[in-house]
């Protein structure tokens, strides 16, 4: 498996298949019992690890996050990973106000214009993994890839559509339902497969319809995790999971289940929101188990 660097994109080659990052934004984010993401985690903690530092936590103790989509291209087929945040859409998350990136641009600089893609996944329905899934035409919010179908884990969809927060309603009604409109999504299983290299697999926990994505190609083998795992830190604490998570035991228990799997396994895991250099082996440590890059 290769890594190179194009311009501020990574790219890993897995046998056929190439997979490259296009960052949206990065984030830094405090640890601490105050802390909105992961209160449970600790200074103290973070530093029994020194593999951490400094690409995944910073000098000031900070957890360095990125906001990323990922471009899988295999034969016959080119497809994007979560879809980020989104231009032009107001958001709780962001204190009200919206983005306004390069994010397309930067897409087509990696030699994807978006009339190419043929699929869309969305790991999950937050707002940070369904905002380019529309762009704003006018008054309208219109599919950012006319050509693609979207897949959307039925059981995610049925969750979300049942649950009743203003924000959600906003993102399904942005995001979710001109797709839908437009006869471009698709409902699958948790274990849908998308082409002979390319399947989803069940990652429960964080939301209850949550995939990651597996690639499989000339005996390598590669994994984008989604938001079952949204920081290395949780390799040597899996039991460490965000107030966001839908199920925090469950979550808790997928990553202590893929972990094994992964670390057991030659798989190169490609962290969805793990800030660069963003991929790399996991390996048991102790009970638990480390990111060997």
């Amino acid at each position: 498996m290769a890594l190179q660097e194009a311009g501020s994109a990574l790219r890993w080659q897995v046998g056929d298949v190439a997979i490259t990052r296009i960052v949206e934004m990065p984030m830094r984010v405090k640890v601490g019992e105050d802390a909105a993401f992961l209160p449970v985690a600790t200074v103290e903690a973070l530093r029994r690890h020194p593999w951490l530092y400094p690409d995944f936590v910073s000098e000031a103790d900070e957890l360095l996050l990125s906001i990323h989509a990922l471009l899988v291209e295999a034969p016959g087929l080119r497809l994007v990973v979560d879809t980020c945040i989104g231009n032009d859409k107001p958001r709780g998350f962001l204190g009200g106000n919206s983005l306004s990136t390069p994010f397309l641009d930067n897409l087509a600089a990696a030699g994807w214009q978006r009339e190419s893609v043929d699929m869309v996944v969305c790991t999950h329905m937050h707002v940070d993994h369904v905002g380019w899934n529309t762009m704003l035409d006018g008054d309208n919010w219109v599919p950012t890839f006319p050509n693609a179908r979207y897949l959307f884990a039925q059981a995610e969809f049925d969750h979300w559509m049942a649950f009743d927060e203003d924000n959600q309603r906003q993102i399904m009604a942005d995001s979710v339902q001109p797709i839908i409109d437009a006869g471009l999504a698709q409902f699958v299983a948790l274990d849908h497969r998308l082409s002979d290299e390319v399947r989803l697999i069940p990652t429960t926990g964080h939301t209850p319809g949550h995939v990651s994505v597996m690639i499989e190609s000339q005996g390598q083998r590669a994994v984008i995790t989604g938001d079952m795992s949204h920081h290395p830190c949780q390799l040597p604490y899996p039991d460490w999971s965000p107030n966001f998570d839908t199920d925090q035991a469950a979550s808790a228990r997928t990553r202590w289940q893929r972990f094994g799997e992964w670390a057991d396994g030659e798989f190169l895991v490609i962290g969805t929101h793990y800030a660069a250099p963003t991929a790399g082996r996991i390996r048991r440590e102790g009970a638990a188990f480390r990111f060997e890059l």
